[in-house]
C-alpha cells in the first residue's frame, strides 16, 4: 500500500548510514583486522520503534544485522523484549541507559539486563548540570566505579558512551582524560563514538594505544550539518 511504501522509505532513510557499514568498501582495515559482528543502535530508528517495536526489529533482522543495541524498551518487560529478540534471531549484547538508574534501582536493572541477554550496560549521556567542573567528572568516575563493581558481580560490564563535550577543556584538562584516570579499567569500559571524538578534535587511535582494553565497542556514524 501507499502507507507501507512511505514507511519503507522512511526506514531505509533512517538506517542508510548504518547499513553502509556492512559494505567492505566502508573499511580500510588490514586483512588481519576483522570486526566479526556489526550491529545497529536502535536510537537510529527510535521513532519507528515507538510505533512498531516488533516490526522494526523484524526489518533490522531482514537487512542482515545480527545484533542490536537498545536505547529504551518502549514499555516492554524484559521477558517481552527477550521473546521478540528470540523470534527474530537477534542478539542484544548492549543497551544504553540513563545515568539516573545508577542511583536508583540499579540491582533490578542488572537483573533485567540478564533476562534480555545484555552483556553491557552503557550510560549514554551526562547532563550538563552534573559536569560543570573537573571535580564533577571525578564524582561521576566514583559513581561509575561503584556501578561497574556491582555490574561485574552480576556478570555484566558497565560502560560509558562519549559525545564531544568530554573533549572541551576544563581547567586546562580534558574531562575525558580525567574520567579515564578516575575510573577503574576492571569495572568501567568506554564505548567510543568515533564521530563525536573526531568532532571534538581528537584521534581515537591515540586513545586506543594509550588505554588498551578500555574500548570493547565503538559507534560508527556520520552526521550532516548540526
Amino acid at each position: 500500500t501507499k502507507g507501507n511504501a512511505v514507511d519503507r522509505r522512511e526506514f531505509v532513510s533512517e538506517l542508510g548510514a548504518a547499513a553502509a557499514a556492512l559494505q567492505p568498501s566502508a573499511f580500510s582495515f588490514q586483512r588481519s583486522a576483522r570486526i566479526p559482528r556489526i550491529g545497529v543502535q536502535l536510537y537510529t530508528v527510535r521513532g519507528l520503534m515507538e510505533r512498531d517495536f516488533d516490526g522494526t526489529l523484524a526489518r533490522v533482522a531482514r537487512i542482515g544485522y545480527p545484533e542490536v543495541e537498545f536505547a529504551g524498551y518502549f514499555g516492554r518487560t524484559p521477558a517481552q523484549v527477550r521473546e521478540v529478540l528470540r523470534r527474530h534471531r537477534l542478539a542484544a549484547p548492549a543497551s544504553h541507559i540513563d545515568i539516573s538508574l545508577l542511583s536508583g534501582d540499579w540491582a533490578r536493572m542488572l537483573d533485567d539486563a540478564r533476562v534480555m541477554g545484555h552483556r553491557y550496560l552503557v550510560v549514554a549521556w551526562t547532563p550538563q548540570e552534573r559536569r560543570r567542573t573537573l571535580d564533577d567528572w571525578r564524582r561521576i568516575g566514583d559513581l561509575f566505579n561503584r556501578a561497574g563493581q556491582q555490574a561485574s558481580r552480576a556478570g555484566l560490564t558497565f560502560a560509558y558512551h562519549n559525545h564531544d563535550f568530554e573533549f572541551v577543556p576544563l581547567e586546562n584538562q580534558l574531562p575525558f582524560d580525567v574520567l579515564l584516570e578516575a575510573t577503574d579499567p576492571r569495572y568501567v569500559k568506554i564505548e567510543m563514538d568515533l564521530f563525536w571524538i573526531r568532532k571534538g578534535g581528537h584521534d581515537p587511535l591515540g586513545y586506543f594505544q594509550r588505554w588498551p582494553g578500555r574500548f570493547p565497542m565503538v559507534h560508527v556514524k556520520d552526521m550532516a550539518g548540526d
